[in-house]
């Protein structure tokens, strides 16, 4: 039998957002922008729509996901809403659990818990929210994913186990999909230990995302809650009707990812201001070397881009986060990759 041809794969596409606020906008607006795309995606029939957790930046208002999953699922009737993620070492294992369960219970059968171990910030505002400089490590992480899972399951705590007589509330509604994201080899092996759904963040780290990919789907072992492992890979996008505009729209994206780095961060910037910004030979190397986070060009270039990586990492579901300066390019860019892939 001949090998399947590219044209021949079905692909899911899913949605990360972060919530970018635009210069000369407000958080506001990108709050609001984030329902109006939520509802673009479920009417284009993508598959989940996924919330981050960042703090102490003005580039993004995505600060509260638990908030945000909730409206996301209120303006949308068919796609999957979550996080991506939940940076658990920033809150306790009860706390989660009884905040997804009432997600869940609220919208049964639609919410993904996505789960991270980065504190989504700098070192300083981690230890305004985790108040203790001692739990800024997140060596303990395994432990707190076991609790947190302990508290969704429906099985409990082990007999011995300090917090077996507490449960999280409210108690009679499912364990929403559990998925441990993570962009090292360390996220992909814990996840296929612990028989967990496995998200890589190609968009932060995209030189081991093959690998640890690999390294999830030869260490699975099958758990109470999935038989068979299953992986998305998420990645950075941005698609026009041409590579010429495309490459264009993603000129502030290459500033973001430069100033990222630098940690002088500010509102997404315009077209103008990236293009106007004094590069200096070193930062137009960093640039280059960036190239690589990111998918740029037109829907025919970045479908077979996008299918090339997915094969490699032997995954069928793709999660895109887009940031353009202006919301309606945004919108366009997911409108071109949902027609490039007829989902």
């Amino acid at each position: 039998m001949p090998a399947a041809r590219d044209s021949d794969r079905t692909y899911k596409l899913s949605v990360l957002d972060v919530s970018p606020v635009a210069s000369g906008s407000t958080s506001t607006e990108a709050l609001r922008n984030t329902l109006d795309l939520a509802r673009l995606a479920d009417r284009l029939g993508f598959t989940r729509y996924w919330l981050a957790e960042h703090h102490n930046t003005p580039l993004i208002a995505s600060s509260a996901p638990e908030i945000m999953i909730g409206h996301v699922a209120d303006v949308t009737s068919c796609i999957r809403v979550g996080s991506g993620g939940i940076m658990l070492p920033n809150h306790t294992p009860l706390k989660v659990a009884e905040n997804f369960r009432v997600l869940e219970a609220l919208h049964p059968g639609r919410v993904d818990l996505g789960i991270g171990r980065a504190p989504g910030t700098d070192p300083l505002t981690a230890l305004a929210l985790r108040r203790s400089r001692q739990a800024l490590s997140a060596e303990d992480f395994p432990a707190r994913l076991e609790d947190l899972i302990s508290f969704l399951n429906g099985h409990g705590f082990d007999e011995d186990h300090p917090l077996r007589g507490i449960r999280a509330m409210p108690d009679d509604v499912p364990m929403p999909e559990i998925w441990l994201l993570g962009s090292s080899d360390f996220s992909a092996l814990l996840a296929a230990h612990m028989g967990l759904r496995f998200a890589f963040a190609h968009h932060i780290q995209p030189e081991p995302a093959i690998a640890a990919l690999r390294l999830y789907h030869e260490n699975f072992r099958p758990s109470h809650y999935l038989k068979e492992p299953q992986a998305l890979i998420g990645v950075s996008v941005v698609c026009a009707e041409t590579d010429e505009r495309a490459r264009e729209l993603a000129l502030p994206l290459q500033l973001v990812l430069l100033r990222f780095r630098t940690g002088k961060m500010g509102r997404f910037p315009t077209i103008e201001e990236a293009t106007n910004y004094p590069y200096s030979p070193e930062e137009r190397m960093v640039i280059e070397h960036n190239r690589a986070r990111s998918f740029v060009g037109s829907p025919a270039t970045v479908r077979a881009q996008l299918t090339e990586l997915a094969e490699a990492g032997g995954v069928r579901e793709i999660m895109i986060t887009t940031m353009t300066h202006e919301h309606a390019d945004r919108r366009r860019s997911y409108e071109l990759l949902a027609e490039a892939f007829a989902i």
